[in-house]
């Protein structure tokens, strides 16, 4: 086993790890390039804490900016992180059909 690949990819799913940081995502899977400022509006945290999410997902190589002006846009570095997603939902929905089964015979 390679210790070091691990911790990258652990470094990639610490870097998604936050709701925020999800939600600003699936805004750029959505919206393809996004502004800071429409950013805020989506996790509704001010600008300073939006910017610093961006920076933990920009480090981790998951988006890539562009500056214009004053204004910085964002958008996806690696759609195929997008995939991780689905079979997280998929993962959401066996889980809550265990659950249901489990209420269900008692």
């Amino acid at each position: 086993m390679n210790k070091k690949l691990y911790e990258m990819r652990a470094h990639i799913l610490k870097a998604m790890a936050h709701p925020s940081r999800l939600m600003m995502l699936d805004a750029m899977n959505e919206r393809g390039e996004i502004c800071v400022c429409d950013l805020v509006d989506v996790v509704g945290s001010d600008q300073s804490t939006v910017s610093k999410h961006l920076a933990i997902l920009k480090q981790a190589g998951l988006v890539e900016d562009r500056k214009d002006g004053q204004r910085s846009f964002y958008r996806l570095a690696r759609p195929c992180v997008l995939n991780f997603f689905e079979c997280v939902e998929q993962v959401m929905e066996e889980n809550l059909k265990e659950q249901h089964d489990i209420l269900s015979a008692r």
